[in-house]
């Protein structure tokens, strides 16, 4: 699959070419930048626009093989010169930038979500063509997306707390096709954000059935919990790295009995034993054996809870399913947090709370 290229690389490499031109009264069509991973990225310049006082120019975001919203979008550098003592690049975020709105993320509150690694590789590129040509004034970097409001409705930007705009992120330079690394940094900075604000429990679910479900049937908050996906492992492991003591966890049925049998990885192409664990469990509670049978040919557990619904043995097996999630997720977190669970099917509601859950969820919800 193709590598694409960081809004942070398109801002670097705009900036770039944005000062050359101001520095030089030349035309720059293309520029060459060094990314962070090592990887030479060749940008096209679109959209020059010169007057006295300032250059502008923009890049095209290239997402490569990744379904990345802002594929496509134009990112564009303004460079100016202004009053300062000695060398130096001040950068800020135009229009279609976001602004930080919550703590915990890479940038302090009110400053522009212009992230570390993007600042760094844009004033390294702006000193570097200051350095060659012996320029030692400030210059003034303003980066800005004309789409960028709307692009940010379709991401994660306005439940982190940046408003306004999209970020402009990277750390390698490169977009990877469906990255891991890039959920998984979300689901920290979110865990982050409600440690930061002061507290030391959350509540986590893996999708969002969870989080619907909560919203539906304890009015609590969507903002307020963490979308896990199928990390449930990882994101325990999160959880006791920034200090947490308590965490909830909402889910179908469906990802939770997983975690009953052990499974910390919940998507289908780690591991899938729903019925097995479903069956092994209705066997410790005599479930009989015909309904055992068709349980085990069942494809959904919405199924597999019907079945057991209808013979009566529904909440005990249930019961004992939600005390193995917590079990296997204190032992992940080796004793380091006191986890509570609920489980519920689409079609049945609300099948278990585990013994704390119940308590849990009133804290949550007199916040």
């Amino acid at each position: 699959m193709r590598n694409g290229f960081t809004t942070g690389s398109c801002a670097a490499a705009a900036s770039k070419a944005a000062v050359y031109m101001l520095l030089t009264g030349k035309e720059k069509n293309s520029i060459t930048i060094d990314t962070p991973k090592g990887i030479v990225y060749t940008a096209e310049i679109l959209d020059i626009k010169r007057d006295e006082e300032s250059v502008t120019c923009a890049v095209k975001k290239d997402s490569g093989d990744d379904p990345d919203v802002t594929n496509g979008a134009l990112i564009y550098s303004t460079v100016s010169f202004m009053d300062g003592a000695g060398q130096s690049v001040i950068i800020e975020g135009g229009k279609g930038v976001g602004k930080v709105t919550k703590p915990g993320l890479d940038r302090a509150v009110g400053e522009a979500a212009i992230n570390t690694v993007p600042r760094q590789m844009i004033e390294k590129e702006v000193l570097d063509v200051c350095d060659l040509f012996d320029i030692k004034e400030s210059i003034k970097v303003v980066i800005s997306v004309p789409e960028g409001e709307e692009i940010a409705k379709k991401t994660f930007n306005p439940k982190l707390g940046i408003e306004g705009g999209i970020s402009i992120i990277g750390t390698s330079g490169i977009v990877e096709p469906m990255s891991t690394q890039a959920i998984l940094d979300t689901i920290k900075i979110e865990l982050k954000q409600r440690k930061e604000l002061g507290f030391d429990y959350v509540a986590v679910s893996p999708g969002n059935y969870g989080l619907d479900f909560m919203r539906d049937t304890y009015g609590y908050d969507l903002d307020k919990a963490v979308k896990s996906s199928n990390f449930i492992g990882l994101t325990v492991d999160m959880a006791v790295e920034l200090g947490f003591k308590d965490v909830l966890f909402v889910g179908h049925i469906g990802k939770l009995i997983k975690v009953a049998g052990g499974i910390m990885n919940t998507h289908s192409k780690e591991a899938d034993c729903r019925m097995e664990i479903i069956t092994a469990l209705g066997i410790k509670h005599e479930v009989p054996v015909e309904i055992l049978e068709k349980i085990l040919e069942c494809v959904t557990t919405e199924e597999a809870g019907k079945l057991l619904k209808e013979c009566g043995k529904c909440d005990e097996v249930f019961e004992d399913a939600a005390k193995k999630v917590c079990a296997n997720l204190e032992r992940r977190a080796q004793g380091k947090i006191k986890t509570e669970c609920v489980l519920f099917s689409k079609e049945l509601g609300e099948l278990v709370k585990s013994d704390g859950a119940a308590d849990f969820i009133k804290r949550l919800t007199s916040e």
